[in-house]
C-alpha cells in the first residue's frame, strides 16, 4: 500500500482548536509502512493496511472529542488531516519524546489530555471516555502496557512508554502526589502487537462487535 497522499497541513491546525475544549485526545502514530514490526516478523500479510485501518478506527471513535495526531512523517500528517484530526510534528524521534512534546504544547489549549494508542482492537466508545482518577491508566490485557493515559495538563509528568509502562506511569503519578486509577478490564485493553491479537475473542466485557478490519482478521 502506498503512503497516504494529499495536501500536507501545518501546526496552525492545532491552533484552530477552540480553547473551550476541556479534554483533547492525543494519538501518536508512526509511518504505517514501518509500524508493527512483530506482525511483519511473523509473516502477517498486509501489515501496513492493518495499521492504517486500526488508526482510522481509533480516530473515528474518538469523536466528538478533538483529536491531535503527533507524528514525524508527511504521510501520517496527510492521513491525520484527511481523517479530521489536527497535527503536531514531533521535533525528536521516539514515542516518549513525541508524547512529551504534545503534552507541553497543548497545555494552553485544554485542561486534560488523554494519550490513546492508535492500534486499539476495539476503540468503540472512546469519545465518551470519562477518567476515573486525576490520572487514569488503561492497561493492556497483560496489565503491563499503557493503552490509554489520561492526565490533567500542567503537571511535570515524565512519560515512560516501553516495558512495564503502566507500572512506571503509576509510580510517576505517585511521585507527583496525584491520585491514580489503573483500569485492567476495559475493552480498550486489547491492542495489536502480535498475530494472536488480531483474533482476540470479545469476552470479559468486550464490545458486542469489533470494527471491521477486513478479511485479514
Amino acid at each position: 500500500m502506498a503512503p497516504y497522499s494529499g495536501p500536507v497541513g501545518h501546526f496552525g491546525d492545532v491552533t484552530n482548536i477552540p480553547r473551550a475544549n476541556a479534554h483533547i485526545v492525543v494519538v501518536p502514530l508512526r509511518s504505517f509502512d514501518s509500524a508493527k514490526s512483530r506482525l511483519r516478523d511473523a509473516g502477517t500479510s498486509d501489515v501496513t493496511g492493518i495499521a492504517e485501518r486500526l488508526a482510522r478506527a481509533v480516530l473515528e471513535h474518538c469523536a466528538p472529542l478533538p483529536v491531535v495526531v503527533v507524528c514525524e512523517s508527511d504521510d501520517i500528517e496527510r492521513f491525520a488531516l484527511a481523517n479530521g484530526a489536527a497535527v503536531l510534528r514531533s521535533p525528536r524521534a521516539g514515542l516518549n519524546n513525541a508524547v512529551s512534546h504534545a503534552y507541553g504544547e497543548l497545555t494552553t489549549f485544554c485542561e486534560r489530555v488523554s494519550i490513546v494508542h492508535g492500534d486499539l482492537r476495539f476503540p468503540e466508545g472512546l469519545g465518551g471516555f470519562e477518567p476515573q482518577g486525576t490520572i487514569t491508566i488503561v492497561a493492556d490485557r497483560h496489565g503491563t502496557g499503557t493503552n490509554i493515559l489520561s492526565l490533567p495538563t500542567g503537571l511535570s509528568f515524565r512519560f515512560h512508554y516501553g516495558e512495564a509502562s503502566a507500572i512506571h506511569h503509576r509510580h510517576e503519578a505517585e511521585r507527583l502526589g496525584v491520585d491514580v486509577t489503573t483500569l485492567t478490564t476495559s475493552p480498550w485493553r486489547f491492542d495489536v502487537d502480535v498475530p494472536e491479537d488480531l483474533s482476540v475473542p470479545k469476552t470479559n466485557g468486550g464490545p458486542s462487535a469489533p470494527h471491521s478490519l477486513g478479511t485479514t482478521l
